[in-house]
């Protein structure tokens, strides 16, 4: 793609694509907090002939809060501008240049500088969604949940709503203790973690700072309605992040799907597959560009990665057909401790089928989770 891009402290301009994007107008590194940080810039890309305000996709980037860029944009890449949509690919200041609530500030203010200039570049300030992964998938969701929550937005446009009308969450944090917590993933809890650096401190030791970031803290009946997806082997950020949002939206009685890869790692190349980005391409078409609101409903559905994303989680795991282990040859062989369960050091199998497995998330799997998963033992 050859967009060109001006440099840093120069006007941005828009520049025509003639390369694998065709009739794409870009503009890029667009200043929404004049006169800012070197990060209060973002890259807004339309169709050259479209036609009527254009519902707008908002991408945020991941990388822990303390890396990435603007520069990757999967709306971009998979065709949405083709699909009759105007893209924005936003930089928010990392952990390193300030802690939170910086990265939401930046992230709100973005929101309202496109609002406040919609007109301007044909976009419809009432159909904005909003996608992001890992760290960023973290604060789309607390884009859709802290729509009323003014200490967020500061700066200019305050005149405009920094609230959003649809949210793609890609296995983002949402309760900052229970994910230090959770077996496997509590080297989180060191004051060297993303999360810590984030907040400006170790979590468990600052939990008034941690609640302040988590998404769900902010859930209420009029958030915006969610799409929400998260392998299960995902060895970075637990899959009861997604599932702890998921329920929370879903008390609040709100517009929520909460989708589980099996197999699929961190960002792996699950997320690709043609029945999920089908599955994300249908949730904006459905609720910013055809206006399908109807009533809230709530739904957790599963599809599997490919066999070779799901090697690795399947290391060790029992054979599921005939002959596969009974949960007691499993315990005979694994408890150590004997006390007749399966924490995460003596379970033989992969990290994606413990935590599919250890349903009430606990750190323990037990004979009646064992059943839940595989059936009697005959």
């Amino acid at each position: 793609m050859a967009f060109g891009c001006v440099g840093a402290g120069a006007l941005a301009q828009p520049v025509r694509s003639r390369g694998a994007l065709d009739d794409v107008v870009a503009h890029r590194n667009l200043e929404y907090i004049p006169g800012g940080h070197e990060r209060h810039r973002l890259d807004l890309y339309l169709p050259e002939e479209a036609k009527g305000p254009l519902p707008l996709i908002v991408w945020v980037h991941g990388g822990g809060w303390q890396n990435g860029s603007k520069d990757g944009c999967p709306p971009l890449r998979k065709g949405y501008l083709q699909r009759g949509y105007a893209v924005a690919s936003i930089n928010y200041r990392l952990s390193g240049h300030a802690v939170f609530p910086a990265q939401i500030q930046d992230c709100k203010a973005a929101i309202r500088w496109l609002r406040a200039r919609a007109g301007k570049y044909g976009v419809d300030p009432e159909r904005i969604g909003v996608w992001g992964s890992s760290a960023g998938g973290h604060l789309v969701a607390l884009l859709g949940t802290s729509g009323d929550v003014k200490a967020f937005d500061v700066g200019g446009n305050l005149e405009q709503s920094s609230r959003v009308q649809a949210v793609c969450d890609y296995y983002g944090p949402t309760d900052f203790k229970v994910f230090v917590t959770t077996p496997r993933y509590e080297s989180h809890a060191s004051a060297k973690s993303p999360e810590a650096k984030l907040i400006g401190g170790a979590v468990l030791e600052n939990e008034e700072k941690a609640r302040r970031v988590n998404p769900i803290e902010y859930v209420s009946r009029d958030d915006p309605p969610f799409l929400i997806v998260h392998g299960d082997a995902d060895r970075t950020v637990p899959l009861n992040q997604s599932r702890l949002l998921y329920e929370a939206l879903k008390k609040a009685g709100r517009d929520v799907r909460f989708h589980t890869i099996q197999g699929a790692g961190h960002g792996r190349p699950g997320f690709g597959a043609p029945e999920i980005e089908g599955m994300v391409r249908q949730f904006f078409d459905d609720k910013l560009k055809h206006g399908k609101v109807g009533a809230p409903k709530a739904a957790a559905t599963e599809s599997a990665a490919s066999e070779e994303e799901q090697q690795g989680a399947q290391r060790g795991r029992p054979n599921r057909q005939k002959g596969r282990l009974t949960f007691d040859q499993v315990l005979s062989r694994n408890d150590r401790n004997k006390d007749g369960k399966l924490s995460r050091g003596e379970f033989p199998g992969g990290q994606g089928l413990y935590d599919r497995m250890d349903r009430n998330q606990d750190g323990f799997v037990t004979r009646d989770e064992h059943e839940k998963t595989f059936g009697p033992d005959r």
